[in-house]
């Protein structure tokens, strides 16, 4: 069983989960939580900057088309 399932299984029986399996839910979760975090600033990130290149583009093409 990986651990995904494991942790599904877990989460659906939370009442009558030993507290080892309580733990690695709780282990489990928290990394997640934090992958998801790191992602989602490397994508704000990246997202910053192509934003400011798409400006620093724009921004000469209506330079120029402006001529």
């Amino acid at each position: 069983m990986d651990d995904r399932h494991k942790i599904n299984e877990i989460l659906k029986n939370i009442n009558d989960s030993t507290n080892k399996e309580l733990q690695l839910c709780l282990d489990y979760l928290n990394n997640d939580f934090e992958q998801t975090k790191m992602t989602i600033i490397k994508l704000t990130k990246h997202l910053d900057t192509t934003e400011v290149l798409y400006n620093k583009v724009l921004k000469e093409y209506e330079k120029r088309v402006k001529r």
